[in-house]
């Protein structure tokens, strides 16, 4: 039977071309000039070509955004917010159709993400982020007077930038956060869209400008396409004279890539591939009740994007008893194949390296599987984590004598951790932090942040400004 990916493919074979829309600095450009093969599905889509000095700002410009207030353009943010109803919105509708024929992620959980939309641009949220980036957000609107021990005098600025973000393709609503940080910090903006998903960036800028056209939010903003590593347009943009910052989320070659351009003036802020992993105490295997509830945490944890996210749990160490241990196993693997709001029951299916590499390892009795190579969940345990990256809802369950032992297993690499029982999270949150982990929450709970929070250990807003400093001594 085909998959659900497999089918978007054939179906999009069969039907006219995607066109893919670019949007700069307040105009919408239409156009089949360059013609792009998408990297997830291979699905083909056009786009205009790109006009390099039309999304270069001259330094002699003034950022457009630099003497508007942050109050009017939170304003601006919420009410694009409040338009971002999939309801309502005809270019989210027409975005959801494109959508679902260059990203991987099943259309349901598509239009869930822009059912979701509104909520990035909640006030309470732009405020929590900018409070918790900056000490006094004055900063941002103004030169700050202050006077050191000695006397001496300045004035400082978090004065806004030129940026180029690289954004991901594995949530088709995440650019909506870029865009929102793009704008509090009042910069000047290139949304490089990725292949997976030309179209949502786009489809938010082109909101904005049915507000108003001419808001310097709107003036800020461009959005394009081009294929990562293409020279001919990279060596032109990824200069100093042009952009002090590149904004890098996306996966290892793509991170290489940017770093061959950096040099004095321009910096990368890099949100690197990242993984995830759970911790499970023996206190969990109490009962069969406690077993169903840890099963049902870690499934919502493994399926977040079908697994396709960094905050998706991979590897799960556990302590306890192995006949307890394959209990677990046996319920985690049953509820991985469940529908979720942002996961669906089948995901796409394992590379065939990866299944031959389990079936090999299976037949030399290293391992011990759950699930089948459907697309539902497979539940591998081992004794220590297995050499290839658990993809498609695949969780790499490995015995511990301890939790401090799982320790050895977090690097810098590692993003976030979710332990169980969660009384055990202040015992082990600074061997976590030590060991390079950012982020440690509740089993069940990889999906879920708490308002202001770091990412990937930074506070990037503050790393977005120029901070400027004008001194009388």
């Amino acid at each position: 039977m085909n998959t659900e990916t497999e089918l978007k493919a054939e179906n999009t074979e069969q039907n006219e071309v995607l066109a893919a829309h670019h949007f700069v600095r307040g105009r919408l450009l239409k156009g089949d000039e360059v013609r792009h093969r998408s990297r997830d599905l291979g699905v083909d889509f056009t786009t205009p070509a790109v006009d390099l000095d039309a999304l270069v700002t001259p330094r002699s410009d003034l950022p457009p955004l630099l003497n508007v207030s942050l109050d009017e353009i939170i304003d601006f943010l919420v009410e694009t917010g409040e338009r971002l109803d999939l309801s309502r919105n005809v270019h989210l509708q027409e975005c959801l159709e494109r959508v679902g024929s260059t990203n991987p992620l099943p259309r349901r959980v598509v239009e869930n993400l822009y059912r979701n939309a509104r909520h990035y641009l909640k006030k309470e949220l732009l405020l929590s982020t900018v409070e918790a980036n900056f000490a006094d957000r004055s900063y941002l609107d103004r030169w700050v007077s202050r006077e050191d021990m000695f006397g001496n005098k300045s004035a400082i600025r978090a004065f806004p930038s030129r940026m180029i973000h690289m954004l991901a393709g594995n949530s088709p609503a995440g650019c909506i956060s870029s865009i929102a940080q793009g704008a509090l910090v009042k910069a000047v903006n290139l949304f490089k869209m990725p292949s997976s998903d030309p179209f949502t960036c786009v489809a938010i800028l082109r909101t904005m400008a049915e507000i108003d056209p001419d808001h310097p939010v709107v003036r800020s903003m461009s959005a394009v396409y081009w294929r990562g590593g293409d020279e001919s347009i990279e060596r032109i943009l990824y200069r100093p004279q042009y952009f002090d910052k590149i904004v890098a989320w996306g996966g290892g070659d793509a991170i290489k890539n940017v770093i061959g351009y950096l040099g004095p003036g321009l910096q990368m802020i890099s949100f690197d591939p990242k993984s995830s992993i759970s911790m499970i105490g023996a206190e969990a295997f109490a009962s069969d009740d406690a077993i169903a509830e840890i099963a049902e945490r870690t499934a919502a944890d493994v399926s977040v994007y079908n697994q396709e996210a960094c905050l998706a749990s991979r590897f799960v160490f556990v302590e306890g008893k192995r006949a307890q241990v394959e209990k677990y196993c046996a319920a985690l693997v049953k509820r991985l194949g469940v529908d979720r709001e942002v996961s669906s029951e089948v995901a796409p299916p394992l590379p065939i390296d990866v299944r031959e590499e389990i079936e090999v390892m299976q037949a030399m009795g290293d391992f011990k599987v759950w699930g089948q190579f459907d697309g539902r969940g497979l539940v591998i345990l081992t004794d220590k984590p297995v050499d290839f990256h658990p993809s498609n809802k695949t969780a790499n369950v490995v015995m511990v004598p301890s939790l401090d032992d799982a320790i050895r297993y977090v690097n810098v690499a590692t993003q976030t951790i979710g332990v169980w029982p969660p009384e055990r999270k202040v015992a082990l949150r600074d061997k976590i932090a030590s060991a390079g982990g950012q982020r440690v929450c509740q089993l069940g709970g990889a999906n879920k942040h708490a308002l202001g929070g770091p990412h990937d250990a930074m506070y990037p807003l503050q790393r977005f400004v120029h901070w400027m400093a004008d001194e009388d001594i």
